[in-house]
C-alpha cells in the first residue's frame, strides 16, 4: 500500500494524479523519477491500479496512450495528506466514462504544468508538480465564483544568485472551443476578482475588522493571469489575442496596473519553454516577453 512505500514514489505518484486530474504514464513519469526508467514508473502505475487507487484509459487515437486518474478511494486516501491541503476535488474521483470525456482539456492542462517544472528544472529555479493547483475555486459573491484552469506557484533565482523571488498567476488555457468574445469575458471576471469584498453577515462591531477584498486573504499580490492558446493557426491566434486586447480596454486602469496579462500559444510554449519571450501582454499584444519579466508577484 502506499503508507508503506519507503521510497515515497507511490505517494508522490498517487499525489500527482490527485492533484492534476488526469495524466499519461510519460507525463507522470517526467513529473516524478524523470531519471530513472520509464519502466519502473510503468509498473508503479500497474501497482497502484492493483490497489484499486487509480484507473485508466486508453485512447485508441494516439497510439494507444494510457491516460491515468484517481478513483474515489484514491482521492480519499490522497486528501489525508499534508502536502494536498491546498488540493479540494470538485468531485472525489472520476470513473472511465467521465474521465474519457474530460480527457482532452485535462492533459493539455497537464502538459503545460509538466512544461513549467521541466522549465524550472532546467533555469535552477523551483517550480514541484505539486506547485500548479488546477481549478482553485475564488468566490465572486452571489453565488457566483471564478475557477481558473489552474493556479501556480513558481519560485525564481535571483539573477544574481542571491535570494528568490515568488510568482504567481492564474493559468487560462483556451482550446478554441468559445469565441473569441466569451474569452475575452474572462478579464472582467479578473476584474471583478480583483475587486470583490466580501458581504459580513450581521451588524459590525465596533473595532472590529475592516472588510478588504477576499483575494489579499490568500495572496500578498494579485497573481498575474496567463492565458495560453491552442486549436487555431496563426491568424486565428491574432484573432483571439485582440479579442483579449480589446476587453483589457474595457478594465479599469488600477487593475491593468496591477495585474498583468499575457497570452501565448501552446505550441511556443512547448517549443520554447515558459520562460522564453513567447508571451504577447494583453495590454501591449505587438510585444513579446518573458512571463517573469515583471518583477511583482
Amino acid at each position: 500500500m502506499v503508507n508503506g512505500d519507503a521510497g515515497g514514489g507511490d505517494r508522490r505518484a498517487l499525489a500527482v494524479l490527485a492533484q492534476h486530474r488526469m495524466a499519461t504514464t510519460e507525463q507522470v513519469h517526467l513529473m516524478i523519477s524523470p531519471g530513472v526508467r520509464i519502466e519502473q514508473t510503468r509498473r508503479r502505475l500497474v501497482k497502484l491500479r492493483g490497489e484499486g487507487l487509480i484507473d485508466r484509459v486508453t485512447l485508441p487515437q494516439a497510439g494507444r496512450t494510457r491516460v491515468w486518474f484517481v478513483t474515489r478511494y484514491g482521492a480519499e486516501v490522497a486528501l489525508e495528506w499534508p502536502e494536498l491541503r491546498d488540493w479540494r476535488p470538485p468531485r472525489l474521483g472520476a470513473d472511465r466514462t467521465a474521465a474519457r470525456l474530460r480527457v482532452g482539456h485535462a492533459l493539455v492542462v497537464t502538459e503545460i504544468a509538466l512544461a513549467f517544472v521541466q522549465d524550472a528544472r532546467r533555469c535552477g529555479d523551483v517550480c514541484q508538480p505539486l506547485d500548479w493547483i488546477p481549478e482553485v475555486y475564488h468566490s465572486l459573491g452571489g453565488g457566483e465564483a471564478l475557477i481558473p484552469d489552474a493556479l501556480l506557484y513558481y519560485r525564481r533565482k535571483a539573477k544574481d544568485g542571491d535570494g528568490w523571488s515568488m510568482l504567481r498567476a492564474f493559468v487560462e488555457v483556451d482550446r478554441a472551443t468559445m469565441g473569441p468574445e466569451r474569452l475575452a469575458a474572462k478579464i472582467s471576471a479578473y476584474e471583478r476578482l480583483y475587486r470583490h469584498v466580501p458581504v459580513a453577515v450581521g451588524r459590525p462591531r465596533p473595532g472590529g475588522e475592516v472588510p478588504v477584498e477576499e483575494w489579499r486573504r490568500r495572496y500578498p499580490v494579485f497573481p498575474r493571469v496567463l492565458f495560453v492558446l491552442d486549436g487555431t493557426g496563426p491568424a486565428g491566434m491574432d484573432n483571439r489575442i485582440s479579442a483579449l486586447h480589446a476587453g483589457a480596454k474595457l478594465a479599469r486602469a488600477d487593475f491593468l496596473r496591477g495585474v498583468p496579462m499575457l497570452a501565448a500559444s501552446l505550441a511556443a510554449l512547448l517549443r520554447d519553454g515558459p520562460s522564453a519571450p513567447v508571451w504577447r501582454p494583453v495590454t501591449e499584444p505587438g510585444q513579446q516577453v518573458s512571463w517573469m519579466d515583471s518583477l511583482r508577484g
